[in-house]
């Protein structure tokens, strides 16, 4: 896994928090200390708490599992969707349509659709239809694509989320609780930790932070599926080997009843001569 160190969470601001007045006493134990007005996360927690973090969701993503990343925020949208689509994992960057999770048979079926709109736009029934009625469709596509494009592949529920905001994606949050699915979080001083199972106490406003903390988890759900496409290979070639092992069995005893029968004609042949003689 990716190690961050102590200087480059202070670089990249991950210690500043929200002003006092604005704090959540949950978050309490992960504050070293006021500074003119502004609460500052101890870092040694913070890297604690990562380094939890990314080892769980590597072996998520080790086991074939999906990790839902969501990020609607304007500082947080492009860094998420960028980083995240290097992993392969599902992200949700525009608005959380309600009931995502608690209703996903109803979102898989807006997905569906989008597909249905793809295969039809290949046929005639398509280029016969009005230039009204082909914009309209269009631009239908268009606005499935933006909401729904980035989670296409995701045929079933994940099997945890990575929020990068839990008071800005209160939503998304309360329906993972509802179904018991694991959250994973930037947690800033104005949140309520105890609402996720992976907290990761880190400024969760500036573009650096974010930036540096969603690099750290991607690159551990990185590894994850590395490890398992290695596994995977190896089993694979294991099974190869075995096939082969299996074959040469096969074959040998094949040769061995071949010889053997040939042994049998030979001495047949042999008593039938010497009865002829005699």
């Amino acid at each position: 896994m990716k190690n961050t160190t102590f200087d480059e969470l202070l670089d990249a601001g991950v210690h500043f928090g929200h002003l006092k007045r604005k704090w959540n006493p949950n978050m309490a134990p992960y504050i070293f200390m006021e500074r003119n007005g502004i609460h500052i996360i101890d870092l040694h927690k913070t890297l604690a708490k990562l380094d939890e973090a990314s080892a769980a969701m590597k072996q998520i993503a080790k086991s074939g599992r999906k990790i839902l990343f969501v990020a609607t925020k304007k500082q947080a949208k492009q860094i998420v969707s960028e980083r995240v689509k290097q992993t392969g994992m599902p992200y949700m960057t525009e608005r959380w349509p309600g009931g995502m999770l608690t209703n996903f048979a109803t979102i898989r079926k807006a997905v569906r659709k989008m597909t249905s709109i793809d295969k039809m736009m290949g046929t005639k029934e398509f280029e016969n239809l009005s230039k009204r009625e082909k914009l309209q469709i269009t631009r239908e596509r268009a606005k499935l694509e933006k909401n729904l494009g980035s989670i296409s592949d995701l045929s079933r529920l994940p099997s945890a989320l990575f929020v990068v905001d839990i008071n800005n994606e209160k939503i998304a949050v309360s329906e993972a609780r509802k179904l018991n699915i694991p959250v994973f979080a930037m947690v800033d001083t104005n949140t309520n930790p105890a609402l996720v199972d992976f907290p990761i106490p880190a400024n969760d406003d500036a573009a650096k932070s974010i930036a540096l903390i969603i690099d750290v988890v991607c690159s551990a759900v990185e590894e994850g599926l590395a490890e398992r496409k290695m596994e995977r290979e190896k089993k694979a070639a294991e099974e190869a080997e075995a096939k082969k092992k299996a074959a040469e069995r096969k074959k040998a005893k094949a040769d061995e009843e071949a010889a053997k029968k040939e042994e049998e004609a030979k001495e047949a042949e042999t008593t039938e001569e010497t009865s002829e003689d005699k």
